[in-house]
């Protein structure tokens, strides 16, 4: 097993900064960088690999709504190669009301839109000249004009509902489970990687505090959060037998104020 870490959203950029620093003197496998709506992803792992020279650095996630294909492998490429290829893509389809209320799009087909990205974004970095044509997106003569340092970068897809988690181990190198139970999570790990093996993160949510019930309660808070803000996180959890209280909302809920580590 390795050991990995996600620094959340909610620290600021010197804290992710100074976080990567400490953490560039461990044996941490990989610094996992999240993007919601405060800060870019591709301008922190870019900081990161900078103060951190050994773990491999991650997205966790790039959402495939808020930029197209192309410019998506235009920033892998870049960072890959200020970090001197130690990137990972993390992909994901996020929630609708992220997608809907701040990006302004609409929330549609998520499996098949993965599916082209991942395929559009493989032959980008390729080096070679990309001519697509998918059910969403057709793509003409487009090419990279900087040479991509692997031109094979790894691709990890987010996945919850079964659709996703088929198509993960179809097209990609790694899955990032997140808020699955235990037991759930290694039945599926095991069904799935019977039919082909892929690298599979699993991400806990942790929070680092002298107080134990301090960190109790902000632990507590972030998983309120996600489930307030993702109706798939929602429906998931109460397959899976947690019951869930319902007057939880986005704009109702106060965001967890905690210093986040997820590992």
């Amino acid at each position: 097993m390795r050991i990995a870490y996600s620094l959340g959203s909610l620290l600021t950029i010197n804290q992710v900064l100074e976080c990567s620093e400490i953490l560039s003197h461990t044996n941490t496998d990989t610094i996992w960088i999240p993007e919601t709506w405060g800060m870019e992803n591709f301008s922190m792992l870019s900081m990161v690999s900078q103060k951190a020279s050994n773990p491999k650095i991650g997205s966790s996630i790039i959402n495939i709504y808020s930029r197209s294909p192309s410019s998506i492998a235009m920033g892998a490429a870049t960072v890959d190669a200020l970090s001197n290829g130690r990137l990972i893509l993390g992909l994901g389809t996020s929630s609708t009301p992220i997608v809907e209320d701040f990006h302004g799009y609409k929330f549609e087909n998520p499996v098949l839109r993965m599916k082209e990205y991942v395929e559009i974004i493989k032959m980008a970095l390729s080096g070679k000249q990309v001519n697509y044509t998918g059910k969403i997106f057709n793509l003409k003569n487009f090419t990279l004009l900087i040479k991509p340092h692997r031109v094979k970068i790894p691709i990890y897809l987010a996945a919850v509902n079964q659709k996703m988690v088929d198509l993960t181990w179809e097209v990609s190198d790694g899955v990032i489970f997140y808020l699955r139970p235990l037991n759930e999570m290694k039945e599926t790990i095991q069904k799935m990687q019977s039919k082909r093996k892929i690298d599979v993160t699993c991400q806990i949510i942790t929070c680092v505090s002298d107080d134990a019930e301090i960190a109790i309660t902000r632990a507590k808070q972030t998983l309120a959060f996600y489930i307030s803000v993702g109706k798939i996180y929602r429906e998931f959890l109460s397959k899976m037998g947690l019951k869930l209280k319902p007057r939880i909302s986005l704009m109702n809920s106060k965001y967890p104020d905690s210093n986040q580590i997820m590992s």
